[in-house]
């Protein structure tokens, strides 16, 4: 059983965000793993942990991530987790890629993977927190000619078939697919493990590969920039808030609040 785990490099959700011109200005001193991620690392993990012991041997769990060489503090979180290898593609040509580029270079390292042997399954979280778009799960799958099993709350894995349970607005959905298959899971999906010691100094030492576009094949006419299908034509620093109002009640304190409602047209 080899898993594949997409993880992100973002910055620090309590850290002040800052564009450089239309772009996140990823600050390496405030870059973190993607918090969402660790559910998949979780997922993937728990996996591997009720494999038989005859089916471990050369099973592996493989932390991807597409970033500048800083986005390796993302890959040793994963390894002081427990994961066995970290990839990271690197590459210029890659920057400013949206996310169906994105989609294309992890698709391409995926597929390079599968070079060394058959990768089973893909696993991500359910979204990044400095975009929020959600999509690339599907869009990887779409890349991959595999089926998607998303924002699953359960998952359970019988032999060579993947089976999740989501929950939306209406109702509890059950889904199955055979592997090979791409996984995305939901924030309530686990608990991520807290690292132990020995993982946590094994983290230190252990080797990231570094891949560059021209390593996995990548048209760099399709990523980066130029392979953009959106543009970001302003950015702007968020407005200060405005001054707290209050409102003493001496008895017309509910005709001030529904003024305020009306004034502010939130009714």
């Amino acid at each position: 059983m080899r898993i594949v785990v997409t993880v992100k490099y973002v910055p620090d959700i309590n850290a002040d965000r800052r564009f450089d011109g239309c772009r996140v200005d990823r600050d390496p001193s405030v870059g973190t793993l993607n918090e969402l991620d660790e559910n998949a690392l979780e997922a993937a993990l728990r996996i591997f942990d009720g494999l038989p012991d005859d089916e471990r041997e050369g099973s592996e769990v493989v932390a991807l991530t597409m970033a500048p060489a800083e986005g390796d503090v993302a890959l040793r979180k994963a390894f002081q987790m427990g994961v066995d290898r970290g990839v990271r593609v690197t590459d210029d040509a890659l920057a400013g890629s949206d996310y169906f580029g994105t989609a294309a270079a992890l698709a391409a390292a995926v597929r390079r993977l599968e070079a060394e042997a058959p990768v089973d399954l893909v696993i991500t979280g359910m979204a990044a927190l400095d975009g929020l778009g959600s999509v690339v799960p599907a869009l990887l799958a779409a890349e991959l000619g595999r089926p998607a099993l998303t924002l699953a709350k359960k998952v359970d894995l019988d032999g060579g078939t993947l089976s999740i349970t989501r929950e939306t607005d209406e109702a509890a959905e059950t889904l199955t697919a055979l592997l090979p298959a791409v996984l995305s899971v939901a924030d309530t999906a686990n608990t991520p493990r807290m690292p132990n010691f020995k993982l946590i100094m094994a983290a230190r030492t252990k080797q990231v590969e570094a891949w560059s576009a021209a390593d996995l094949g990548l048209d760099a006419s399709a990523v980066g920039d130029t392979g953009a299908r959106t543009e970001a034509l302003s950015a702007a620093a968020r407005p200060p808030r405005p001054e707290v109002e209050l409102v003493a009640d001496k008895g017309a304190g509910g005709t001030a609040l529904a003024e305020y409602l009306i004034r502010n047209e939130l009714v």
